[in-house]
């Protein structure tokens, strides 16, 4: 298969870093708390991955869930993680910084990207959160952002597709507009063809549960979604093969 579209898998495990690899990704996001829209992996796991898969692996850094919205010490202990993931051997960093008023943080992303040194920096999904997207565009430009990840300012990317292709026409091959969001097979193909983009970001995964037998049951230690303790979500290495040739059919 000529692949001229990327498929970028967002994983949080060396299993799922490698079942993507195997699927036919052509780079990893890695994250923690995926359940929590993803925070910053331990430097075990980014080394890890970094030993087990040969495909670039672009480290998130985001201190907590929640908003976008960060204090100085929080912007502190991210330019921390970002050193930290450098040393490690990540091949890229994501961040995600807004104001108040909704614009870009523009000298709180300028100070990630000086930390990111020659690293390409992904501006994640943050970016749909800013009231005006054009103008965040041009911001991210001017900060030496490399990536935005986007759904267009909608729910999911089918649904925000037109204004994905408006903001790939209006980037110019300035900065690389990804498209993710709730993105599924049964739709990449047209979310690729229609928003004209190169690049487009998955999760692709499938239920995992282990059982421990003997142990106390009916305790719940989750505070949020699953339920089940013994449940998780690992990446499935064939959904990924099949996002990679629909995107590129």
């Amino acid at each position: 298969m000529n692949v001229n579209v990327l498929v970028e898998a967002c994983v949080d495990s060396v299993s799922s870093a490698l079942a993507a690899e195997r699927g036919g990704a052509g780079r990893l996001e890695l994250c923690d708390n995926l359940f929590d829209g993803g925070t910053t992996p331990s430097a075990g796991m980014i080394s890890a991955v970094k030993a087990t898969v040969r495909i670039p692996v672009f480290v998130i850094v985001r201190p907590r869930g929640g908003g976008f919205v960060y204090a100085d010490d929080e912007i502190g202990v991210m330019r921390l993680d970002i050193e930290a993931a450098r040393m490690l051997g990540a091949d890229g960093i994501v961040v995600g910084v807004l104001a108040r008023d909704g614009r870009i943080e523009v000298d709180q992303l300028r100070a990630l990207v000086a930390a990111a040194g020659a690293l390409p920096v992904t501006f994640h999904r943050a970016f749909d959160l800013a009231r005006d997207q054009e103008q965040a565009l041009e911001a991210l430009m001017h900060c030496g952002v490399s990536r935005v990840l986007t759904s267009g300012g909608a729910s999911t990317a089918l649904e925000g597709v037109g204004a994905i292709a408006s903001l790939a026409r209006r980037a110019a091959g300035q900065i690389t507009v990804m498209a993710g969001g709730g993105v599924r097979e049964e739709h990449v193909q047209e979310i690729v063809q229609r928003a004209n983009v190169r690049e487009v970001h998955v999760r692709a995964t499938r239920p995992a549960r282990t059982s421990m037998h003997g142990g106390r049951e009916g305790i719940r230690l989750r505070k949020a979604l699953p339920t089940d303790e013994g449940a998780w979500e690992e990446t499935d290495e064939r959904r990924i093969r099949e996002f990679v040739r629909l995107a590129n059919g």
